[in-house]
């Protein structure tokens, strides 16, 4: 498992590196692309693990074990910043983000009473 965090965190150190490098090379105060080039740095580490023998189960549990976790972390930090935009926002953006929820309890209130369950 430590061997496929330390191949993970190597190639998002590198592809980090190269976003930084990419966006100064553009004149930009930012990284640019720096994720994407550390899952390319990844795919192809991964490539030339498997060609060579070297790929063992203990890199893929490590790397599994982060890609289980990315989803859930990445779903709940947009959302906090959707509820942070909105109550800056005002009470539309609120009433945006509320009647929906509430229309769709309903929803679900009205279909599970009209199956029946024998």
């Amino acid at each position: 498992m430590i061997k496929g965090l330390a191949l993970l965190s190597f190639t998002f150190l590198l592809g980090m590196w190269m976003g930084d490098l990419l966006g100064t090379l553009l004149g930009i105060d930012a990284n640019v692309g720096g994720v994407g080039f550390a899952m390319i740095f990844l795919i192809l580490v991964k490539e030339g693990f498997v060609k060579k023998g070297w790929w063992k189960d203990e890199l893929e549990f490590g790397i599994e074990f982060w890609n289980k976790l990315y989803i859930p972390v990445v779903i709940a930090m947009a959302a906090s910043l959707n509820v942070k935009s909105a109550l800056s926002s005002g009470v539309l953006a609120i009433l945006a983000g509320t009647v929906p929820v509430f229309l769709a309890f309903w929803v679900f209130k009205v279909l599970i009473k009209s199956v029946k369950f024998d």
